[in-house]
């Protein structure tokens, strides 16, 4: 019987590649959730994805707001946001569910 979950898994992971990468780049997130958020392999890594999406949104927000008083807060946060999305990338690559530092908790509470 495991060996059916693993297949039924392995589809499920294989079906929601593509989207499950994309939900790194920036906004594009938006499209995972709104065409393949039925895929839990999907949202999984959407909820991460929108975590550094706001992320990300927020310090370009501050630096615009802050100007250069934010800036060396700016570059470390956006060097920060490439890490966590480089190293989801890569767990997408691998069909993982890991989850990420810093990140990996407060997107399992997101309720989509």
């Amino acid at each position: 019987m495991s060996k059916r979950i693993d297949e039924n898994e392995e589809k499920v992971i294989q079906e929601g590649i593509f989207f499950a990468l994309i939900s790194y780049v920036f906004f594009l997130v938006i499209l995972t959730l709104l065409f393949k958020r039925e895929n839990k392999f999907c949202l999984f890594h959407a909820k991460q994805g929108l975590v550094i999406f706001v992320m990300e949104t927020v310090i370009i927000l501050l630096r615009l707001l802050l100007g250069e008083i934010f800036n060396f807060f700016y570059h470390l946060g956006m060097l920060i946001s490439i890490v966590l999305s480089v190293w989801g990338i890569i767990s997408v690559l691998m069909g993982k569910y890991k989850k990420l530092p810093l990140i990996g908790e407060i997107a399992s509470k997101i309720v989509i």
